[in-house]
C-alpha cells in the first residue's frame, strides 16, 4: 500500500511540474512574440514609453536560456520529439538554431576545461595583452553575437562547412567539431530550416519596429550581455582537464527558482540528466556547498584571461 501511494505522490508530483515546464514554455513564447510584433504593431503606436517594456525580456535571459538548456538535455518535456519541437522554437525566438546550441552545449559538456577553456591562454605563444582584446569581446556580448552570426553558415553548402571544420579544429577549441557536427545531414537540415526561420522572423520584426528599430537592439544587447557574462561564470578559473569541473554558486531561494536552478551548475556537470527541480535536492544530498556567491563569480571574471602554467 505504502509504494502504491509513492507512486501516486510521485506521478502527482510529475505532473505538477508539467503543468509547471508548460507554463513556463507557453509564457517564454507569448513573452518572445511580444518583443518581436506585439510591442511594436500594437503599443508603440499608442506611446513611445511603451519601449521600457523590452526590460521585462531582457530580465528574463536567464530563466528563457534554462528552458533552452533543457530542451537541450531532453528534460523540457518527457516525449522527444515534442521536446525537441518546443526546443526549436524557443531557439528560434532566442535567435540561434537549437541544432547548433545543442551540438555546442554538448560539446562543451564533453571538453570543458580540456579543449574549451575560454579564459586560458598560453604564454608561451600569446600574452595577457594578446588575449585580452578577444576575451573581453566575448565576455561582453561576443558569446551570443556569435550564436546568431553563425546563422550564416545554413546558407554555405556542405562541403565548405566540413572544409571550415577542418580548419578550425585546433586541440584548444571545440570550433572544428562543432562545424563537423553541424554539417551531419539530419542536424545540417534542422539547422538550414530554423535559421530561415530566424532570419525571416527577425527582419519581419524589424520592419515592425521600424523607426524604433533601435529599441530591438537594445534589448538584443542586453540579452547578449547577460548571455556571455553568465556563461563561462561557472568555470572561470577551475581545474583544468576535468570535464565535470563546475562550481555552484549562491543565489537567493527565490532567484535559484528563477533562474531554473542554474546556479547549481557543479551539480549539473556531474549529474547531466536531472532535471531543474531536481537539482536542489542532489545539492542537498552531495553536502550542499557553495563554491561561490553568483554575483563575485561573475565579477572575477573581469581580471581577464589567465596565462596556462
Amino acid at each position: 500500500m505504502t509504494d502504491v501511494s509513492t507512486r501516486r505522490r510521485e506521478r502527482g508530483s510529475r505532473g505538477q511540474v508539467r503543468r509547471i515546464n508548460s507554463w513556463l514554455i507557453g509564457t517564454a513564447i507569448v513573452l518572445g512574440l511580444f518583443q518581436l510584433f506585439l510591442l511594436p504593431l500594437f503599443l508603440l503606436p499608442r506611446g513611445t514609453t511603451w519601449g521600457w517594456t523590452l526590460a521585462a525580456p531582457v530580465l528574463l535571459t536567464t530563466p528563457f536560456w534554462s528552458l533552452i538548456h533543457e530542451a537541450i538535455h531532453g528534460t523540457l518535456i518527457t516525449r522527444r520529439a515534442t521536446n525537441d519541437v518546443y526546443g526549436r522554437v524557443l531557439a528560434v525566438l532566442y535567435g540561434s538554431p537549437f541544432a547548433m546550441l545543442k551540438s555546442g552545449h554538448l560539446l562543451h559538456h564533453r571538453y570543458s576545461r580540456t579543449r574549451e577553456r575560454a579564459e586560458i591562454y598560453d604564454p608561451a605563444a600569446s600574452s595577457w595583452t594578446k588575449a585580452a582584446p578577444g576575451y573581453f569581446a566575448r565576455l561582453c556580448g561576443g558569446l551570443y553575437l556569435l550564436e546568431v552570426v553563425a546563422v550564416l553558415v545554413a546558407a554555405l553548402p556542405v562541403a565548405v562547412v566540413r572544409a571550415l571544420g577542418r580548419r578550425l579544429d585546433a586541440p584548444d577549441s571545440v570550433a572544428g567539431l562543432l562545424f563537423d557536427r553541424i554539417a551531419q545531414a539530419r542536424v545540417l537540415g534542422q539547422f538550414r530550416t530554423d535559421a530561415a526561420a530566424i532570419v525571416v522572423l527577425y527582419v519581419a520584426a524589424f520592419v515592425a519596429y521600424g523607426p524604433h528599430g533601435w529599441m530591438l537592439l537594445l534589448a538584443l544587447a542586453g540579452r547578449a550581455v547577460i548571455i556571455s557574462l553568465s556563461d563561462n561564470a561557472y568555470h572561470y578559473g577551475t581545474d583544468l582537464d576535468a570535464p565535470l569541473e563546475a562550481m555552484n554558486l549562491r543565489l537567493s531561494h527565490g532567484l535559484e527558482r528563477f533562474a531554473l536552478s542554474f546556479n547549481l551548475h557543479g551539480v549539473h556537470h556531474r549529474h547531466p540528466g536531472l532535471r531543474w527541480y531536481e537539482l536542489r535536492e542532489k545539492f542537498l544530498d552531495e553536502g550542499g556547498q557553495y563554491n561561490l556567491g553568483f554575483a563575485t563569480a561573475v565579477a572575477r571574471q573581469l581580471r581577464g584571461p589567465i596565462g596556462l602554467g
